[in-house]
């Protein structure tokens, strides 16, 4: 089990364990792990798993230089995330890849969809980790579907893709 504030790497190696391990498999959860290594798990929505997918189809249609995906883990000093959609240039997604599994580079873009279960406290330390990883935005969707756009500091829109609407 990692220490806590592991290096990224303990995480990683860690995260493939959990992946490994055939009686977590199939759960109907996201998971992730704590600072301590510890599997969170969270029960998605339809209407989560609808958000996540309206996210998905809008980048992949405003941004065709790379391309977005679901429940995408990153390993963080902090344990293993996976944020509910990414945004990803190719060139980007090759210098991941090349950081191992998990990667510990964040995409260009991490959006996470709040449920009942998350707070902003957590999406704060998210935003965090993401932003440490190396992600030059994150995003944030409450549950009223407003969109929250956030770099160094909270933005009214998202300037890796400005047309992206500020509600879902």
């Amino acid at each position: 089990m990692p220490t806590p504030q592991a290096p990224a790497e303990e995480h990683q190696q860690q995260w493939r364990e959990i992946v490994a391990d055939p009686t977590l498999r199939d759960l109907p959860y996201k998971v992730e792990t704590n600072h301590r290594g510890q599997i969170v798990l969270s029960p998605h929505t339809t209407h989560h798993a609808r958000q996540q997918k309206r996210i998905q189809k809008k980048l992949d249609t405003l941004l065709n230089s790379g391309e977005a995906f679901s429940e995408w883990p990153i390993a963080t000093a902090s344990g293993t995330k996976q944020a509910d959609v990414i945004w990803t240039s190719e060139t980007r997604l090759g210098t991941m890849e090349e950081t191992g599994e998990p990667p510990t580079l964040a995409p260009e873009i991490c959006v996470e969809v709040m449920s009942t279960s998350n707070d902003w406290d957590e999406m704060e330390a998210k935003i965090s980790l993401y932003r440490e990883a190396g992600a030059e935005e994150v995003w944030v969707v409450d549950e009223t579907g407003r969109v929250h756009f956030f770099a160094e500091e909270e933005l009214e829109q998202s300037a890796r893709a400005p047309d992206f609407p500020n509600t879902l």
